[in-house]
């Protein structure tokens, strides 16, 4: 909108209102101050929410992969083809042999429910989920012929265990024996404790090379599942749909969607609920400018009667006043964009500040499921919000911007 040179010298005058006029400027203020937290809000939770999504679904993928082959009975015979055939299929990225089994877990009269999985050395040592997370010890000491496990670092703390402890895992169906089946106990020397940010993981989960896996269980030369990740996650079901016919009865294949629906369409779900209850913040605030206006145009009356008497057009008041309404929306979404940035950047810290002052942790990786409050802004979102507030902010400056350029000055200065 191009305003002429007096335009913008009137529309710069009613930005700053003079004596008498206090009530204005803190209702403009409070305009520009919600205008101010409903962008920086709106941005932070959605940013929020799409790193919590992001974090959960590269950690959850990252150790579970895109699609998993399970074997009926819990047990994969055949899987070096199936393997073979995962690998050839266009789309596919790689296809991980992988045994997993809920067991027990003992050290010095301390019992917890432990998540097994046995991987083969390689595929431990190129898991970009669990490279550089170990907290004490290597992954590189995982190897066949050691008897040595990597835990979570929180099951370390439930069990007190440290590096070099000797920790039991108990397999309940172990040997059959005339009195029937004795569990198998087979004690493991912990190699590495390591910490993926994932509290359910980190709490249960034990880490071993696959032939140490296959002699705990039983298994002979057979695993648990085929991992499967593709170069689309969103597009896992064609891609895999080829490779399912030729599974066959071999074993059921599943999806990340199918392992984790329930969480995946709950984020989405308080995604878009949240998104829109925090909308209404942005509304408010155009409701208050539109209130801060209304007013300003009733204190100007006189004075934008005298202009048309000068001559001033109607669509000059019109330009004055849009003018006047927008730039206090586009400074609150200004302020808006830069409080957000800073929240962003400093999330975390923000966090602790407020356990420590209220005493209560809020961030509680039992609930939340990772260990840090997470964070992805997508460009896209935030310009789809500075959208959004400013049509609000411009449409609410319409109604009191028609009516300033109504007014009639023969009528105004005849009772005045």
């Amino acid at each position: 909108m191009l305003l002429s040179r007096y335009e913008r010298m009137i529309a710069r005058r009613y930005l700053l209102p003079g004596r008498g006029e206090a009530f204005i400027a803190i209702v403009a203020g409070i305009s520009l101050g919600a205008v101010m937290l409903g962008v920086a809000a709106l941005i932070v939770v959605m940013s929020v929410m799409n790193g919590f999504r992001a974090e959960l679904f590269d950690k959850i993928t990252g150790l579970n992969g895109h699609a998993v082959i399970q074997g009926y009975g819990g047990q994969l015979r055949d899987w070096r083809a199936i393997v073979e055939e995962a690998r050839q299929t266009p789309g596919v990225t790689s296809a991980t042999p992988l045994i997993e089994q809920p067991l027990f877990a003992t050290f010095n009269g301390r019992a917890e429910a432990v998540l097994v999985r046995g991987m083969e050395v390689r595929d431990i040592r190129d898991n970009p989920v669990l490279d550089g997370k170990e907290v004490l010890g290597s992954l590189d000491q995982l190897t066949p012929g050691c008897e040595c496990v990597g835990i979570g670092s929180r099951l370390a703390d439930q069990l007190g265990a440290s590096i070099g402890s000797s920790i039991s895992i108990m397999n309940p169906l172990g040997s059959s024996t005339p009195f029937g089946t004795v569990p198998r106990i087979v004690k493991y020397r912990v190699a590495t404790i390591f910490e993926v940010g994932i509290y359910d993981y980190d709490k249960a989960f034990v880490l071993m090379p696959m032939s140490q896996a296959q002699t705990l269980l039983l298994l002979g030369d057979a695993v648990g599942m085929v991992e499967i990740d593709t170069n689309d996650p969103d597009r896992v079901d064609q891609i895999l749909a080829p490779l399912e016919k030729k599974i066959g009865d071999k074993g059921q294949l599943v999806d990340w969607r199918m392992m984790n629906s329930e969480l995946f369409e709950a984020l989405a779900v308080d995604r878009v609920v949240t998104a829109t209850v925090l909308s209404l913040i942005i509304l408010v605030a155009a409701f208050n400018i539109l209130s801060s206006l209304i007013m300003l145009v009733r204190a100007k009356t006189r004075d934008i009667a005298i202009l048309r008497t000068m001559g001033a057009t109607r669509g000059s008041m019109l330009r004055i006043f849009i003018t006047v309404g927008t730039t206090i929306g586009t400074m609150g979404i200004g302020a808006g964009l830069v409080l957000a940035a800073i929240f962003i950047t400093f999330r975390q810290q923000v966090v602790s500040f407020i356990g420590l002052v209220t005493g209560q942790n809020i961030w509680d990786p039992q609930m939340r499921f990772l260990s840090e409050l997470p964070a992805k802004t997508d460009p896209w979102e935030v310009f789809g919000v500075v959208v959004t507030a400013f049509i609000l902010t411009f449409l609410a400056t319409l109604i009191p911007a028609f009516r300033a350029a109504g007014t009639d000055p023969v009528q105004v200065l005849r009772y005045e």
